[in-house]
Formats: C-alpha cells, structure tokens, sequence
C-alpha cells in the first residue's frame, strides 16, 4: 500500500508534536519544514534577551529531536505557496504533492500599520529578534556609564515596554532587576539605580487574560522593583529618540514591543475567514472549511469557543492541537470518524521578577516564591531534552543566589546602525 504523505509547515509546538505523535504510523511519510533548523522554546526567550540564558539553552536542532523517527524527513526552507485544490505546496522553487497538511507557522508582531516602528522597538518572537533586544539594552547601558551629559545619560537609562501581557511584564521585571542588582556594582560611573523602566499598557490592567486579583499582584510588584505602569494609554510616534505615552513625551534610546500579533503571511493564502489578528478561523475538529485534509494549529489558527472568545496563542494551546491532529490523521486513515477538538485549560502564569511569579490553575490563584517556584518548574520540564532541562535549572540557581546574569555579550554584525550613524563594528 502506497504511503500518505503529510506535510508539517512549522518547528514550533504544534508542529513538533503533531510530527511525534504520528512517529508509529507505517503508512505515513512525514515531511516537517522549516525556515530554522531549530526548535526553539518560546516561553523562555525573554531570559536571552536579558543575558539570563545563552540561545542554546532554549533551543534545540530539529533532526535531533527527530534522528531516531525513521518516517520523518527534515528540510530546511521557506514556503511560500499553497495550491489546496491541486494538494500542493511550493518551496525550494519546485511544488510538491501531500496528502495532508498541517500549517504551524506561528505568529509575528503586529504594529498596527505602523511596520517602519519595527527597526526601532523590536519585538520578541525568535533569536535574532532576542539578541538584538539584549544587545541593545546592554549598550544603552555601556553608553550610559560614558556619558558625561546628564540628560543624554537619562535616555539612555530609560527603557520602555509597549505591551502588559506576559512578554511585557516578565521583561519590565527583569530589566529593572538587572540595573538594580546584577549590573550596580559593575558600573562606576553611572548611577544605574536611577534606570527608569515604563510599562505601556493601552488596556484597562496588565495580564488582561489572568483574574483582577492576580493582575494586581503583578502590578505591585513590578511597582516594587521600580518599574512605572502606565495603563488606559496607547503608544505613539516612535522613534530612535523616544516616543508618545498618551499626551507625554518620553526620551529613550530602547523601546520594546510587546503588544499584539498576527498570523504567519502564508495564512493570507488560505481561503477561509480570519479573525482580527489574521488567524484562520478552523473548524471543531482543527481542519480548514474549505479543505479537510488541511488543519491549522497554534497561533495561526483561531479555534472559536462555545462562548464566542478564541484560544489565546501559548505554547499549552499548540501542544494540545498537534496531538489533536495527529488523533485525526491516524483516523482518516483507520476509517474512524473524527471528533471535536477540546483545550484542556491547566492554567495561566507569568514570572515578574526574582522569586515573584503569578499562577492561575484550576480556578486558584497564588503569588510570591510559590508561584516561582511552580512557574520555574513548569518551564523546566517542558524542555524537550534533558541536556537542556539541567543547564536551565544550573542556571537558574546560580542566578536565583548570585543576581548574576551569564550571557551579557554584546555581539554585532558587521555593520550596524546606531542613533543613525553607521559604524564599522567588524
């Protein structure tokens, strides 16, 4: 009998575990590609933008994960076509045929029509965009320490966070803690206690997705570790000088964002409708309207719910939806009916600095070095390799008791702009 063959577009969560579920199906040839060689560890990738963690302690080569997968092959490229009524899709400059598909693509920041503030308030969704945001904030610093001119050392000393979700909050934290504890002792002539760090929040409250309560508890203790959250606001007119908080003029050198997202381009491709964030609005069983051999997981999909709200995009969400798939393939293939897919919620948490964390779980709530605790656990072990899991944990534990951060490089290409002016930094 001559194999199916599925195509999983897309290393991330849903991808990876859509593939590895499939790995005792015989009659299945999987083609997993993606533009990275690399799955990476979202959750964890604020910790190498703040010099917490090396980018190999939160990433790992896609063929290693997949090198004992006997119906698996791995290839490195770019999709940029789909044709769904022939069951085909483009790469490499050549079209190749499935069976069934599975599109995990992920997501990107969203600037709301505003792209030209991307190349001065990056955001956070891979590596490069990681070491560019640590490289950035660690130079702020170095032209700070420099800087005789009172007020340009104030810029420079201020850094600003567009967006109070998770990504936002655990950011605010760990700069603020970072100028406060690990750097003051290495910097003479700076003051770098005087670091302002703004959170912006255009909403009502930070961790709009978790309950009051918590969200409170957060703004706390960002307030306690110095930070200033600016809720009800909107950024505006960014720039490599600063940018409008509602009416208020900010000087700053770093801007960050962390505030809204949209679907992978290759989702404009397909013919179904999307929600506000340019996600592909699926069926109860994860496939596409139109094409039921197509299925959409993780951040590219929009899994509408009973009650008219969508599944938000974390990694839980995606893990979730490739097994789901994977349940589906296999019983296409068995000739089993299909059934709805359904999220099992094991809760919310967001890490806001050293020892302060806040978990929502099976309808508890809980804050403080317990939550830490449980959040710094949970991460662990998601971890896909052990390796992986014991360099986290050394780490962790090293700068849990030191306030000491490992990966404080400042790395460039060879040519870099900086305040405008290009310099030769080879």
């Amino acid at each position: 009998m001559k194999q199916k063959h599925v195509v999983i577009v897309g290393g991330g969560f849903g991808g990876v575990t859509a593939a590895q579920s499939l790995q005792r199906a015989k009659n299945l040839k999987i083609t997993l590609i993606d533009r990275r060689n690399f799955h990476l560890f979202q959750p964890l990738l604020y910790q190498v933008a703040m010099a917490g963690l090396n980018p190999s302690d939160i990433a790992i080569p896609l063929r290693t994960l997949f090198n004992k997968q006997k119906n698996i092959n791995v290839i490195l490229a770019e999709v940029d076509q789909l044709d769904l009524q022939n069951k085909k899709i483009h790469f490499d400059q050549k079209w190749v045929d499935y069976d069934y598909l599975v599109l995990a693509c992920g997501a990107k920041h969203s600037y709301f029509g505003n792209s030209s503030w991307e190349s001065v308030a990056p955001g956070l969704k891979n590596l490069e965009q990681a070491t560019e945001i640590r490289r950035r904030i660690l130079t702020s610093f170095e032209l700070a320490e420099k800087e005789d001119d009172l007020q340009i050392r104030e810029k420079y000393l201020t850094f600003v966070i567009v967006g109070g979700g998770p990504t936002g909050v655990e950011l605010a934290g760990a700069i603020s803690e970072m100028a406060r504890h690990t750097l003051k002792k290495d910097f003479k002539n700076a003051d770098l206690s005087k670091t302002k760090v703004i959170l912006v929040e255009a909403g009502p409250r930070i961790l709009a997705a978790f309950p009051e309560e918590l969200s409170k508890t957060a703004q706390k203790n960002l307030q306690d570790l110095g930070v200033e959250v600016v809720t009800n606001t909107r950024a505006d007119k960014l720039s490599i000088d600063g940018l409008h908080i509602g009416d208020r003029r900010v000087e700053t050198k770093t801007i960050i964002w962390a505030a809204g997202v949209t679907a992978s381009k290759l989702t404009q491709q397909l013919p179904s409708p999307k929600d506000k964030q340019g996600r592909a609005i699926v069926r109860s069983d994860l496939s596409l309207p139109e094409s039921q051999n197509v299925f959409v997981v993780g951040d590219q999909a929009a899994f509408v719910l009973p009650n008219g709200a969508t599944l938000p995009g974390i990694a839980p969400v995606a893990i979730q939806q490739g097994h789901h798939v994977a349940r589906m393939i296999e019983n296409d293939e068995n000739h089993s009916p299909r059934f709805d897919f359904k999220y099992y919620d094991k809760g919310m948490m967001a890490t806001i600095g050293r020892s302060k964390a806040v978990v929502h779980t099976f309808g508890f709530s809980f804050s403080g070095f317990f939550a830490w605790l449980a959040w710094a656990f949970i991460h662990i072990l998601y971890l896909m390799k052990f390796k992986n899991r014991v360099f986290v944990f050394l780490q962790w534990t090293w700068s849990y008791f030191t306030f000491g951060r490992g990966a404080r490089l400042i790395t460039y290409k060879s040519w870099k702009f900086y305040d405008g002016e290009k310099i030769d930094l080879s």
